[in-house]
């Protein structure tokens, strides 16, 4: 198996349903990954260790995703210098609003980028765009992307 390019980091395992849509992207893609459960709050030891050691292991984006608190984006972004992209994630009687506001409400300095609540395909998509700058044929597989969600408009019909 290729060495991965992106990690897709969950703080529990009960977030798996909603980090598919990532899954599937980098699936279809072919972009080489890995997939972890780490919690920022239960397991801080691990996630400094992950973090940290990303880089040296090949990674080169990170999409994270977590609910309620949602601490675990900013707290790997703020021990890395990787992309991380994080996952407000739906999982409190908020609706996922206080995720998407712990994670895009980072302080000056650490940045992640985020995307809408429960978008993990739009992570996915962000995170082969990222990867295309250096790896062309990432680039030539988005625009042929791009194209059969164009089609699919023009092919749509709406009647009453």
């Amino acid at each position: 198996m290729e060495k991965p390019l992106v990690s897709i980091v969950m703080g529990s395992a009960s977030d798996k349903d909603k980090m598919k849509g990532a899954v599937d992207i980098l699936k279809e893609f072919e972009v080489p990954f890995e997939v972890r459960v780490i919690s920022a709050h239960r397991s801080p030891d691990l996630a400094m260790e992950f973090a940290k050691g990303a880089r040296e292991r090949g990674i080169e984006v990170i999409i994270a995703g977590a609910g309620g608190a949602a601490h675990l984006p900013g707290v790997l972004a703020s021990l890395t210098t990787l992309p991380v992209i994080g996952v407000p994630i739906d999982s409190t009687s908020l609706r996922g609003i206080d995720s998407l506001y712990s994670i895009v409400q980072m302080p000056a300095g650490i940045p992640v980028a985020t995307v809408g609540i429960d978008a993990s395909a739009n992570a996915g998509l962000l995170a082969v765009r990222i990867l295309s700058i250096k790896y062309p044929e990432y680039a030539e597989k988005l625009e042929r992307y791009r194209e059969k969600l164009r089609e699919k408009v023009l092919a749509s019909k709406v009647e009453y």
